[in-house]
């Protein structure tokens, strides 16, 4: 049986299903594993984990009178956190459509993937850093975002272990833009929001490959290695007179929690900036969300349920709302099974309602056969979602069937 527990109430001989947090801010990369040693039940209790999930079938159970959360229990929290998102203003619709946007998104993802490796191949050569080219492609992801914001933000989930590095700074650039436009951010701010998405993990570049990209569980000496990203990247972009502080806050800041539990200095509360506070549910989304050589990315809507479970500390309520009907309840690329038995894959938002999307359906399962491709807004449609599916378990190329 699985039970939510404190991470204080943890003891040698539970077997732990799940850490609840991002696999970047703590050590233990492999999800479900059975505590044994006291190092790593320290290590536990001194990460700034504040819950873990539990198997009471593979392990030791809580003591008598120690507080659980059942996972019915947590789903319900979950809903109603959720539901609250759904019940404020929906953005406005898109002057132009997902597929139209698509053609130039596609290029200027492209384009800028090429800037971003090209500035970490210069970092790491020592060289000055040239940030013409990257601020002018920030313009162009702005007014993409402008057209259609789900555009880019589709083709930010695209992304292999080999690139992962360039693209998750793509991705969060991509979604803090989409999320400063849903907060009215202006275009000048905006611009600076960006840019600093894009150099917010440049710090990586010093650290060693062989820690970075380790398969396994880290020892405390490399995950403390891995903590110092941020400085190290802070360090070398406030000797550039072309980097604000807008850019150097979020480098530095990016890995920091509201509670004060996050790095590297512990900063909690009105410490934190709002972009600082933006990057650091940008910077946890898009990881969460992507395949790495130690761990299988989660699906996007399991991931934004993810992030609601564990938001009380982690995240500012308010931007992590924003957050959620910027990319969706159920983002594009979620792949959902309707009451009809049809399955079909979230091709855009719906501007009715964040949870009601449109959905290229295109398989029954209740024939087991391909069917006609269509996208039918939920919102204005008697079908309704019934459950959301993994697509590896349908071996589908979701990608392929949404076009992009």
């Amino acid at each position: 049986m699985l039970k939510k527990i404190k991470v204080n109430d943890v003891r040698l001989g539970m077997y732990i299903q799940e850490v609840c947090g991002s696999w970047m801010d703590h050590p233990f990369w492999k999800r479900s594993f059975k505590l044994t040693e006291d190092k790593d039940l320290n290590t536990l209790k001194n990460c700034g984990v504040d819950e873990i999930w539990i198997e009471t079938n593979k392990g030791l159970d809580v003591d008598a009178g120690v507080a659980t959360l059942s996972q019915k229990e947590e789903d319900i929290k979950i809903e109603s956190e959720l539901k609250k998102i759904e019940q404020t203003p929906q953005k406005t619709e898109a002057p132009v459509s997902l597929q139209v946007e698509l053609i130039a998104a596609k290029k200027i993802h492209t384009k800028t993937k090429e800037a971003v490796v090209s500035m970490f191949s210069d970092v790491r050569m020592g060289n000055a850093l040239k940030l013409d080219d990257a601020l002018s492609l920030v313009d162009e992801i702005n007014q993409s975002i402008a057209r259609n914001s789900s555009a880019l933000v589709s083709l930010s989930r695209l992304k292999n272990v080999d690139d992962y590095t360039y693209l998750h700074s793509v991705a969060v650039c991509i979604l803090m833009m989409a999320l400063g436009r849903q907060l009215g951010l202006e275009d000048k701010v905006l611009k600076q929001v960006g840019l600093a998405g894009l150099m917010h993990d440049l710090g990586k570049v010093f650290i060693p490959k062989e820690v970075l990209n380790k398969p396994g569980k880290l020892t405390e000496e490399e995950f403390n290695i891995i903590k110092m990203h941020p400085l190290k990247g802070w360090e070398f972009l406030k000797n550039s007179n072309e980097v604000n502080g807008l850019t150097l806050d979020v480098c530095r800041h990016h890995h920091e929690r509201v509670d004060g539990k996050g790095y590297p200095d512990k900063l909690s509360g009105e410490a934190l900036t709002l972009f600082a506070r933006m990057g650091a549910i940008c910077d946890v989304y898009d990881a969460i969300t992507s395949n790495r050589c130690y761990k299988k990315g989660w699906e996007p809507a399991e991931s934004i349920r993810k992030m609601a479970e564990w938001k009380d500390g982690h995240f500012d309520e308010a931007i992590f709302h924003a957050f959620v009907k910027t990319v969706g309840i159920y983002p594009t690329g979620t792949l959902l099974k309707l009451k009809s038995g049809r399955l079909g894959v979230v091709a855009d938002q719906s501007q009715n309602s964040l949870t009601k999307p449109l959905v290229k359906v295109f398989f029954s399962t209740r024939s087991n056969a391909s069917i006609l491709q269509e996208t039918i807004d939920l919102s204005k449609s008697p079908d309704s979602i019934a459950n959301i599916e993994n697509p590896l378990q349908w071996g589908f190329d979701l990608d392929k069937i949404m076009g992009v």
